[in-house]
C-alpha cells in the first residue's frame, strides 16, 4: 500500500471551511450570472405569431401552436411559440431575430420532472413569473434584422407641382434587391391583404434576382399589379412584422418594381387560356373589380364582355386618380394585356342608356356588377349651386380626360379623404393656392398619411376642425366660404371623437373655387325598379354571399358597390372571388 494512497482522502479536509457549490434545491436557490440564459419568456400580447423564431432555430426546438385565449386577427396569426427545452441550446438567435422584441431569455433554468412532455414549455403562458427574471433580450446595439427601409426617390415638391409628371421615381434594381432582402418571409402581410397576394414569394424572387418569377407570383391573383404598385392602400405594410421595431418592408414599391421591368407582361407570363367552354359573362363597369373578374374568367375559357361608360377602362383608378400618381401609359399597358388574352371591352357604352341591363342578362349566362361609387355627395350648405362650386370626382374625371377646369388663384377643398387630397394636389398643379377644410383632426383624416404629407410638402394648407357653413357668392359665382371651428367631444357610442361647432368662432375665407369631396355613392338608375328590390340593396350597397353572388342567382357584384373598404385591392379581391362563384354557378354539375 502506497503512502500517497493512504493520505489522499485526508486532503479533502481542506474543503470543510469553504462554501459548497451545490444547494439543497428547491429549498435553497443559487444566484445565477447576470447574463445567464435559461428558459424563454414571451410577451404574449406583443407577439404576433409570425413564426420567425421557429424558422431561424437551428435545432428545430420551436414550433408554433394555438393556445387558449389567442385568436387569429389582422396582423396576428393567433399562434404562439412552444419551446422544446430538450433541444434548445440557448444560443439566443430566436431572441435576436424576433421582429417585435417580445421574445427573451431568463435566468431561470432549474426544472426537474420525470415527464419528458413537461419540458415543452409555451413561454409567457407556462411560468408567467419568469417575466421578472429577464436576462437576455434583443440587443439594440447589435441587430440581425435590417430595420431601415431603402428610401424611395421622389421629385422635389417645388418642381413637381409644375406638371403632372409622376412623383415617385421607383426603385432601381440594386435598391429593390436590398429592400427585398429585409423581408423575413413570415407571411403576416398576406393575412392583411384583401386579395391575399403571394407577397413573401414575390419579394423572395426579387431578392434572388428572379424578376420573371416575381411577376408570375404577382399575376397569379392580381391582374392590375402595376396599378397596385403605385396607388395601393398597402394594408399589408400596416401589419409588417419588421414595422414593429423599424420601418415596414416597402411591399408596394417592390410590386411596382417587378411589374415595371416588363413592357409586355404576356411575353413573360405566357398564360394558358382554357378552351372556350360555351358560357358567356357580361360585366357592368371596367373598374378593378370588373377587370379582375373578366381577366380570370377569360383565362378559364369564358366569353367575357365588359360594358364601360367612359372612353377608357380603369373605373376610379382611371377617372379619379391623378396621373402624377398613376400615369396613363401604365394603365394602358395593363388593359392592353387583358384585351390581348380575350377580354372584350365596349367603351362609351352606358348601361341603362346605350344598352339595358335586361339585354345584358338575356345575352349572357351570368352578369357581374362592378360600377363603383361615382356619384358625389352634396355638401348640403347654401351657395353650393353657385358657379365654380364643383365636386372633386367630376373635377378629377374632367382633368384625366384632358379637359379644362377653372380653379382661379385660390381653391378650397372640403373633405379629408384621398379624393380630397387628390383634388387639392391637382388644383396646386393648375396654379391655385389651396386650402383643405376638414371637420375633424388631421390624425382623423381617412386619407393615406403619405398623401397628406405630400400635399403639405407641395404647399397645401390644411385647416383641421373647420366646418363649412355657407358658400358666399357674387354675381352668381363663388366669392368666399364661411366656416366655423369645432371642438372634439367624445362619441357616446365609443367611436372616434366627434366635432362640435364652437358658437361664435366663425371665419370667412375668400376663394375662387370650392371643391366638395365628402364622399360618393353608387348610381343604380340603370336597374329596373323590380330588380333593385330583388337585388337587396342595403345602405347603398348590394348584398352578396361569400362568392359575391347576389340574391339573383345569375347576378354577381363586387367593388365599392359591395364592400366598405373602398380601395382598389379590395375591389380586385372581390373580382377574383366572383370568378370562383361564377365558375361554380355555371360549370358545377
Amino acid at each position: 500500500m502506497s503512502i500517497k494512497g493512504t493520505l489522499l482522502p485526508f486532503s479533502a479536509l481542506k474543503f470543510l471551511g469553504k462554501k459548497p457549490h451545490t444547494v439543497r434545491y428547491p429549498y435553497q436557490k443559487k444566484k445565477t450570472a447576470e447574463r445567464y440564459r435559461g428558459f424563454h419568456y414571451n410577451d404574449i400580447e406583443e407577439c404576433i405569431g409570425c413564426g420567425t423564431c421557429a424558422t431561424i432555430c437551428q435545432n428545430e426546438a420551436i414550433d408554433m401552436i394555438q393556445i387558449e385565449g389567442i385568436e387569429a386577427k389582422k396582423g396576428d396569426s393567433g399562434l404562439r411559440p412552444r419551446v422544446d427545452n430538450g433541444r434548445c441550446c440557448w444560443c439566443g438567435l430566436c431572441v435576436e431575430m424576433c421582429p417585435t422584441g417580445s421574445l427573451s431569455l431568463t435566468d431561470q433554468y432549474l426544472h426537474t420532472s420525470s415527464d419528458p412532455e413537461s419540458y415543452l414549455l409555451v413561454p409567457g403562458v407556462d411560468h408567467p413569473e419568469f417575466a421578472e427574471h429577464l436576462s437576455f433580450v434583443k440587443d439594440d446595439e447589435v441587430r440581425l434584422l435590417d430595420l431601415a427601409r431603402v428610401p424611395m426617390k421622389e421629385l422635389d415638391p417645388q418642381e413637381r407641382v409644375k406638371s403632372f409628371a409622376e412623383v415617385v421615381v421607383g426603385y432601381m434594381q440594386e435598391e429593390a434587391r436590398r429592400e427585398a432582402t429585409r423581408c423575413i418571409d413570415c407571411g403576416i402581410c398576406v393575412t392583411a391583404c384583401p386579395d391575399h397576394m403571394h407577397i413573401p414569394e414575390y419579394i423572395g424572387a426579387i431578392a434572388d434576382a428572379d424578376d420573371e418569377l416575381a411577376l408570375k407570383y404577382i399575376y397569379d391573383n392580381n391582374p392590375m399589379p402595376e396599378m397596385c404598385g403605385k396607388v395601393c392602400t398597402r394594408q399589408c405594410e400596416t401589419v409588417c412584422a419588421i414595422g414593429h421595431l423599424g420601418e415596414p418592408i416597402a411591399i408596394r414599391w417592390l410590386k411596382r418594381y417587378a411589374t415595371e421591368q416588363f413592357p409586355d407582361p404576356a411575353a413573360v407570363l405566357n398564360p394558358t387560356i382554357a378552351p372556350a367552354n360555351g358560357k358567356k359573362v357580361g360585366i357592368v363597369g371596367a373598374g378593378p373589380a370588373g377587370l379582375s373578374a373578366g381577366y380570370y374568367l377569360a383565362l378559364r375559357g369564358f366569353d367575357v364582355t365588359i360594358y364601360e361608360a367612359l372612353p377608357k377602362a380603369g373605373g376610379m383608378t382611371f377617372a379619379g386618380i391623378p396621373k402624377y400618381r398613376f400615369p396613363m401609359d401604365s394603365l394602358d399597358k395593363q388593359i392592353g394585356y387583358m384585351e390581348k388574352i380575350g377580354v372584350k371591352i365596349k367603351y362609351n357604352t352606358r348601361v341603362g342608356k346605350d344598352i339595358t341591363f335586361q339585354e345584358i342578362r338575356k345575352n349572357n349566362d351570368a352578369t357581374f356588377i362592378g360600377i363603383g361609387f361615382h356619384v358625389p355627395y352634396k355638401l348640403g350648405i347654401s351657395g353650393e349651386d353657385l358657379q365654380n362650386s364643383i365636386q372633386a370626382i367630376e373635377f378629377l374625371r374632367t382633368i384625366n380626360l384632358g379637359g379644362n377646369v377653372y380653379v382661379g388663384k385660390k381653391a378650397v377643398v372640403i373633405g379629408g379623404g384621398n379624393v380630397a387630397i387628390d383634388a387639392a394636389r391637382v388644383a396646386r398643379r393648375l396654379g391655385a393656392e389651396v386650402t383643405i377644410l376638414y371637420r375633424r383632426r388631421v390624425q382623423d383624416m381617412p386619407a393615406d398619411w403619405e398623401e397628406i404629407e405630400a400635399a403639405e410638402d407641395e404647399g397645401v394648407e390644411i385647416i383641421p376642425q373647420g366646418i363649412p357653413l355657407e358658400i358666399i357668392g357674387e354675381d352668381g359665382k363663388v366669392k368666399a366660404v364661411k366656416y366655423g371651428m369645432a371642438e372634439m367631444v367624445p362619441d357616446p357610442r365609443g367611436g372616434r371623437p366627434r366635432p362640435k361647432l364652437i358658437e361664435g368662432n366663425e371665419h370667412i375665407m375668400e376663394t375662387d373655387t370650392i371643391i366638395g369631396a365628402i364622399g360618393q355613392e353608387a348610381d343604380y338608375s340603370f336597374l329596373p325598379e323590380d330588380l333593385k328590390e330583388e337585388l337587396k340593396i342595403e345602405r347603398g350597397r348590394v348584398v352578396v354571399n361569400e362568392f359575391k353572388q347576389t340574391s339573383i342567382p345569375d347576378v354577381f357584384a363586387g367593388g365599392d358597390n359591395v364592400n366598405r373598404t373602398m380601395d382598389a385591392i379590395s375591389a380586385i379581391a372581390d373580382g377574383v372571388k366572383a370568378v370562383e362563384g361564377i365558375t361554380h354557378y355555371l360549370m358545377d354539375e
